[in-house]
């Protein structure tokens, strides 16, 4: 009996590692045909504007320096969000909290 090459022993553990990948990616129609279920010309035009349609990612607004948070406090009279964890519940009504 012959051993089997390292080539063949690789290609069958790598066959034996991807190929449940790749039925598990495809997936199959729910109760489509053949004919449904291969892509239509437009399928890349339908991608392609449909990312465009996607909402672009927003960007976190640029955080505030120490400075320009207590200019900013005492251009408006308030006090920044960020201390009313530290302020007991019922003295919030006194104090005019930053809106974010």
């Amino acid at each position: 009996m012959q051993k089997p090459s390292r080539l063949a022993l690789a290609a069958s553990a790598a066959a034996l590692v991807l190929l449940p990948a790749v039925a598990l990616a495809q997936g199959a129609p729910d109760g489509g045909t053949a004919a449904t279920a291969t892509p239509s010309p437009a399928a890349p035009e339908a991608a392609a504007a449909e990312k465009e349609k996607a909402a672009p990612k927003k960007k976190k607004p640029a955080r505030m320096t120490r400075q320009q948070e207590i200019d900013r406090s005492i251009d408006r009279g308030t006090v920044p969000a960020r201390y009313r964890s530290s302020v007991p519940k019922e003295y919030h009504q006194y104090i005019p909290f930053d809106k974010r």
